[in-house]
């Protein structure tokens, strides 16, 4: 097992993109290339009681793959091949190093579609979407990545003795042998095992779409056409919200040409023109100040592209604090107008993007870079935006994952008695606390 001990390239592996999430300094990396490589390597750190922090891309932003003190940082990234895609059984099984785009693209080939598309999906790897059960803008009507994992392979230890590689779920449509470990492993953000293998569902390629515009005054205006939207029972394949600050920070880097004329935008994709015409609907409804229709695919990818960079965008103009909350879709203005406040109150610059169509609502936090106050001020905001979600009934994340940022929220969410229970868990899969410890 070839270790990697240098101080630069440990440095760069043992974080993800979480801003001021606490990072530990890891013993040293491995990048393996099989699950035969991964088996060695958990039995190495079980045998020497080491910590094991898995990691895909690093595109993360809750300190979920941020390395503890002494731990073995575990680099799947090389672990990248797409093994096979299974036309008539609409299926596909990769090592969890494959990005996502890439995965997205063999199918495409073939006719078939892997729906589940985070906005790092250029950059993000199947086994990091699965470590957070990420969702992504189609997830409003095609569901997030729990929902396409079939089965998995995971190198695990408890029950089993550390380094065992355990198979979990099937390749049928249908199966109810026994507890769903497969859905358990989803979104356990590598603190129960070590995924080496995913089998994905796959869906034929969806038909083009019809794209609805709607320009806003408000945020919470824009809150309102979503609640309307969902209200009446549309069923679109995203709906989208971007803010005025989150446009004009992709214009003045991209000059993509978009003009950033009012306060908030709702972008959707409408697959039936019954949906593009309900969406247009209520977005008049609303109070938009222009809606548009169109089936111009070039023009719809530019706004699409736009909503995918924002998060980069705005990262050019200092440290940005992301937040992931999701509320009920019902309280999607309220919390829109709670997020104003809250930014307001503590002197905070907010910049908002959702996937506002099933509540899943970012703001991002920008700080000066170097100003200790701002990055406080960011905190406290960060800390009040999570109460108020949890207040309307949501939940801490959405779709990026506990990681560090999140561990307090995610306690009091769950109460003393879930959390005990997922402990429990934890416990029972990993007596070692072996794989990412300080992450449940």
């Amino acid at each position: 097992m070839k270790l990697i001990t240098d101080p630069n390239t440990l440095a760069g592996l043992s974080h993800d993109e979480a801003e001021w999430a606490p990072v530990g300094t890891p013993h040293a990396a491995f990048r393996p290339q099989s699950t035969e490589d991964v088996q060695e390597a958990v039995k190495h750190c079980a045998d020497r009681s080491i910590p094991i922090v898995p990691r895909g891309a690093g595109t993360g932003l809750s300190g979920g793959a941020n390395a503890t003190d002494g731990c073995l940082v575990l680099d799947l990234s090389r672990m990248d091949r797409i093994l096979e895609i299974d036309r008539d059984n609409l299926l596909a099984v990769v090592q969890p190093g494959v990005v996502n785009d890439d995965l997205k693209k063999a199918v495409a080939a073939q006719g078939l579609w892997y729906p589940p598309d985070p906005a790092s999906s250029p950059w993000s790897t199947i086994g990091g979407n699965v470590a957070t059960n990420a969702g992504g803008l189609c997830c409003l009507k095609y569901g997030v990545t729990r929902d396409y994992v079939l089965g998995l392979e995971a190198v695990m230890g408890g029950p089993v003795p550390y380094g065992t590689a355990v198979r979990l779920g099937r390749r049928t449509t249908k199966g109810v042998a026994g507890y769903d470990l497969t859905s358990l492993l989803v979104g356990s953000e590598g603190t129960l095992g070590v995924v080496t293998e995913v089998t994905v569902r796959l869906r034929p390629a969806p038909r083009p779409a019809d794209t609805v515009v709607g320009a806003f005054d408000s945020l919470v205006a824009a809150g309102q056409a979503v609640a309307l939207a969902t209200g009446r029972g549309l069923q679109p394949a995203a709906l989208e919200l971007i803010d005025r600050a989150c446009l004009q920070a992709v214009e003045d880097w991209k000059h993509l040409g978009i003009e950033p004329d009012t306060e908030a935008m709702l972008l959707a994709r409408a697959e039936t023109p019954a949906d593009a015409d309900g969406l247009v609907a209520a977005f008049t409804d609303a109070g938009a100040a222009w809606t548009e229709r169109s089936t111009d695919s070039t023009e719809a990818e530019a706004l699409f592209a736009a909503r995918r960079l924002t998060y980069p965008a705005l990262e050019r103009l200092g440290p940005l604090l992301t937040e992931d909350v999701c509320v009920p879709r019902s309280a999607v203005p309220a919390m829109l107008a709670r997020i104003e406040e809250i930014g307001a109150r503590h002197g905070v610059r907010v910049a908002t993007i959702a996937h506002a169509g099933d509540g899943n609502l970012h703001p991002l936090l920008i700080t000066p870079p170097g100003d200790e106050n701002a990055r406080i001020a960011a905190q406290a905001a960060f800390d009040d935006i999570i109460d108020q979600a949890l207040e309307l009934g949501g939940t801490v994340t959405g779709e990026h994952g506990v990681g560090l940022l999140k561990r307090d929220g995610m306690i009091r969410e769950l109460g003393p008695e879930a959390h005990a229970v997922h402990q429990a868990v934890k416990h029972a899969l990993d007596p070692l606390n072996l794989f990412n410890p300080g992450k449940a």
